[in-house]
């Protein structure tokens, strides 16, 4: 379906829509006050384009939040696919990490969304509990992480992590915290 809700979107439509949520991350996070034409311009479609799929500035923030959100959840299944439970949930925190930076990144802009009426959090900490429980339940059931840590519990943890390490030079600080972490999580008989 389309953003809309009407019908399917077309290829190039998608394409677009899809161009366009990724030039509007990267403007956001670096530029909170980022113009709508800037953007359709650095996506390379045009202005009215950008307006078909998103009618205001807050619907193109919102949808932004919303879709860096669904890539990083939806990156779970592949993850626990292609590496062991233990290696896809330090891959999934590392990509957790970069969406709370993108998210901080666009603090100003996620900030005139609410001021607006608008909710991009709405479900972010259902979606973000799914997946880190998803991940938590393949790590335990392998035995490798202890059965008494929800996913609250990590959620909660990793939270401050941005703040305690907000500049990129700061990555290496980052890891081993992490790496701390998913230590503590370790099952010890």
């Amino acid at each position: 379906m389309s953003a809309s809700g009407t019908r399917p979107l077309r290829a190039d439509a998608r394409r677009n829509r899809e161009r366009l949520l990724e030039v509007a991350v990267s403007a956001f996070s670096s530029d909170g006050d980022a113009t709508l034409e800037s953007i359709a311009k650095a996506a390379g479609v045009g202005i009215g384009t950008l307006y078909r799929h998103f009618p205001t500035r807050e619907a193109l923030i919102e949808a932004t939040y919303r879709h860096e959100l669904d890539r990083l959840c939806d990156s779970v299944p592949a993850l626990l696919d292609e590496l062991a439970p233990e290696q896809a949930f330090r891959a999934w925190l590392d990509r957790f990490i970069d969406y709370l930076n993108t998210k901080h990144g666009m603090a100003d802009a996620l900030r005139a969304v609410i001021a607006s009426g608008g909710d991009p959090f709405k479900h972010s900490r259902d979606r973000l509990v799914g997946a880190m429980t998803t991940l938590l339940g393949a790590a335990t059931r392998a035995g490798v992480f202890r059965t008494d840590i929800t996913a609250i519990d990590l959620l909660m943890a990793l939270s401050g992590l941005p703040l305690a390490c907000d500049d990129p030079e700061q990555r290496e600080r980052t890891d081993r915290l992490i790496n701390l972490l998913v230590d503590g999580l370790r099952y010890r008989p």
